[in-house]
């Protein structure tokens, strides 16, 4: 066992951010921490990470384990070179290797000789050269991808036993989502990881930690298993949250009636209700979901762009845009993917008539209201609250025809009362998104073009937006890293293919795929000086591999495999007919966990024995 949190409990003013929570990592875990925007994940991965102490509890490390943690914002105002920050991540010993790498002395050789430096020299070497980066490169100078990469060398050249990252696919592009989501795979020790993107999630995870109002959940099982298990927990939660407040009405109604309830043989009853009073105190009502609209606005003309053979460069520049022609018609839904810097914010501000090319022909239709969301949220001032900031001014805003006082509105966003009066500069990330989201949505569009709006949104926010963006009659233009999001949304999609080339392909991002798609080259700006590694396509139409004879053993196994699956399907339909019980979660909060860990245990082992079946039955050993 590489961590064990025993009883752990952490608050921030009133919030709760971890009640009385008990998880363990074990060495090579793959662990997905989940929860809604602002239920304190990153606090309880500082809180892991040894940044914060907890209230209560014990966090137990295994003697000499060693952490790392991929921290969430970038190192983008580094000076030092890639070498010199990589190796600090060793500590002391770090700073004196680079300095002797820049400056050779005998000094700085006798000092790493007594403290045993040279053990640590090749370690720097193989971790830059694992991670294709130029040790002379200044970090400052790198592409957000790129600093990411430095930022993850320097974790790794500790060689930790667990390694934290909190949201690590922000700031970078798909090609890097898919190359850092490889790497990571391979990783030998444990992982704890935040992550917005499903698609990585899915890949990495074997167990899921739910931190849910203060109570931290252990799921043994992928990701989308998980999803399903905690649908139907809230479900049931729901039933039987609504059987005790019919309970305590009856009980209310009953006290109010007078003259019985002061009779010496009702005493009990009385003290019976005072208890049901406190417990439904001590309830922890669930986050609402956000409940999103938007104002189309006037409806376009059904033409929005027309580009004809166009080609457009910066000045000094190779072109960004080769020779394209593209039409984009009112309704559609539009995806832009390519590497970072490759000219995705370029080709709209082309379709938009915000920039002329040097040769073709721009096109543009009538009666067009743009809404940009920009990913750097700049159109928030973090020293204004939400409300001034979306209100503007005013008392009301319109949305589909209808007059909204904008506190009725801001709650749809899940900002009401105090959090409506928070500056945005104390937000969280996902909500100061949700925030620009709200302020997005109060102006009248029927063309939205969004740069990156799913970083930092918790799931449930994400499927909403989906399912606004799917409902919406206007046009979308969207910039997104975040492949099911891709998928889920556009019908098509624009990629940057390399040399200023660009091709339009039906779909989403898988179908980009499944169609021969790839980026051949990355950008300039993404790719830098140093850079040795380059994102390959997926290989697709692999010869499949002639089915092998099995062994006596193995065979016995795979006889054996059906009759273990019926066993754990029977024992986990067991438990979750206990669980269906309104009385199930009125017991003790440790009997109810532990069936809960049991549940989860069992449909892991189901996992493995359907995966293990599989394996067999294709001949795979």
């Amino acid at each position: 066992m590489l961590l064990l949190l025993d009883g752990v409990s952490l608050r921030y003013g009133a919030q709760i951010l971890a009640d009385n929570a008990s998880a363990k990592i074990e060495r090579g875990d793959r662990i997905c921490l989940v929860g809604r925007n602002g239920e304190g994940k990153s606090s309880l991965l500082r809180l892991i990470a040894g940044q914060v102490d907890p209230d209560a509890g014990e966090i137990v490390r295994a003697s000499g384990m060693v952490m790392a943690t991929l921290e969430q914002e970038l190192p983008a105002d580094c000076l030092d070179s890639v070498y010199r920050y990589v190796a600090e991540g060793l500590g002391p010993i770090g700073k004196v290797l680079a300095s002797y790498r820049q400056n050779p002395t005998a000094e700085l050789q006798t000092k790493i000789e007594a403290e045993h430096g040279w053990d640590f020299l090749p370690r720097v070497d193989s971790v830059l050269d694992r991670l294709g980066l130029n040790p002379d490169e200044l970090v400052a100078d790198l592409s957000g991808g790129w600093q990411r990469r430095a930022a993850l060398a320097r974790a790794l050249v500790t060689e930790p036993d667990l390694l934290i990252l909190d949201e690590p696919t922000n700031h970078l592009d798909i090609a890097a989502v898919e190359w850092l989501e490889g790497f990571l795979d391979t990783f030998r020790g444990a992982l704890l990881f935040v992550s917005h993107d499903r698609a990585l999630a899915q890949r990495l995870s074997r167990t899921v930690w739910d931190l849910d109002r203060g109570y931290l959940r252990v799921f043994r099982c992928q990701f989308e298993r998980y999803q399903e298990e905690k649908e139907k927990l809230l479900e049931e939660e729901a039933r039987n949250e609504a059987l005790f407040d019919k309970k305590l009405a009856q009980e209310e109604t009953w006290i109010r009636q007078g003259i019985k309830a002061r009779r010496t043989r009702n005493e009990g009853r009385v003290r019976a209700l005072q208890g049901l009073r406190r417990q439904r105190e001590a309830r922890r009502t669930q986050q609402g979901i956000a409940r999103m609209s938007l104002d189309s606005g006037e409806v376009s003309g059904k033409l929005v762009a027309e580009l004809s053979n166009v080609t457009f460069a910066y000045p000094n520049e190779a072109p960004l845009i080769r020779d394209l022609s593209f039409t984009l018609m009112r309704g559609d839904k539009v995806g832009l993917i390519g590497p970072n810097g490759v000219g995705k914010s370029t080709l709209i501000r082309v379709l938009l008539g915000d920039l002329q090319p040097q040769s073709g022909n721009v096109r543009l239709g009538t009666k067009q209201q743009v809404a940009y969301f920009d990913q750097r949220r700049d159109q928030l001032n973090p020293e204004l609250t939400v409300l001034d900031n979306v209100a503007e001014g005013r008392d009301s805003v319109t949305i589909g025809g209808k007059s909204r006082h904008i506190m009725s509105y801001l709650s749809d966003f899940l900002f009401s009362g105090l959090k409506a009066r928070t500056k945005v500069g104390a937000l969280s990330g996902g909500e100061r998104n949700r925030a620009l989201l709200a302020k997005l949505f109060s102006q009248p569009a029927n063309i939205l073009v969004l740069d990156e709006p799913t970083n930092d949104l918790d799931v449930e926010t994400l499927e909403l937006l989906e399912q606004l963006l799917l409902e919406f009659s206007g046009t979308v233009l969207l910039v997104s890293h975040d492949r099911a999001f891709l998928d889920n949304v556009v019908d098509s999609c624009l990629a940057f293919e390399g040399d200023g080339r660009i091709r339009e392909y039906v779909g989403g991002y898988a179908d980009f795929i499944r169609q021969g798609g790839s980026f051949e080259q990355e950008s300039k700006e993404e790719k830098g000086p140093g850079a040795k590694v380059k994102s390959k396509p997926i290989e697709s139409d692999k010869p499949q591999a002639k089915k092998k004879k099995l062994s006596y053993k193995l065979q016995r196994e795979l006889d054996s495999l059906p009759a273990l699956i019926e066993q754990l399907e029977g024992e986990i339909g067991a438990i979750e007919a206990e669980m269906a019980d309104p009385a199930f979660y009125q017991q003790e909060q440790t009997h109810v966990q532990n069936r809960l860990n049991l549940l989860a245990e069992k449909q892991a082992q189901l996992e493995t024995a359907y995966d293990r079946w599989s394996e067999l039955e294709g001949g795979d050993e």
